[in-house]
């Protein structure tokens, strides 16, 4: 007999080793398919980071007069401005519309984030199977 184990039926270490073995049978698989789905989720990410990354977008204000353009990162790499927009005597009605021209961009660029990021949230992992004889 072995250390740690009663005397008993030896048929209930063959019952049990059965039993393990089914249960990896049937949990296994399972894992399997989680990991290869979370592999794939992975994929996905990293190349909807990279197009972001690629990316650029444009936000205005004032009907186009003034163009915020931002890169995938956030960061403003152009600014265009109507000249007939620029009133030394009115400079806050050109600060309020590169602000708007700015938030703008910004919604433009959470949307295209949310286009290639939300078929990653669709992922959905199949329910795992209860082990038989639960």
């Amino acid at each position: 007999m072995q250390p740690g184990m009663s005397p008993g039926n030896p048929g209930d270490l063959e019952a049990a080793r059965r039993a393990a073995e089914q249960m990896r049978q049937e949990v296994v698989p399972g894992l399997e398919a989680a990991l290869a789905q979370a592999q794939q989720m992975q994929q996905q990410l990293l190349l909807a980071q990279q197009k972001i990354a690629e990316a650029s977008v444009q936000g205005q204000a004032g009907g186009g007069l003034v163009t915020v353009t931002l890169n995938g990162n956030g960061k403003v790499t152009a600014v265009q401005i109507d000249p007939k927009v620029v009133d030394p005597a009115d400079v806050e009605t050109l600060q309020d519309l590169i602000v708007g021209a700015l938030a703008d961009a910004a919604d433009e660029m959470t949307e295209l984030v949310k286009g290639f990021l939300g078929p990653l949230a669709e992922l959905r992992q199949p329910p795992m199977q209860p082990p038989a004889g639960s």
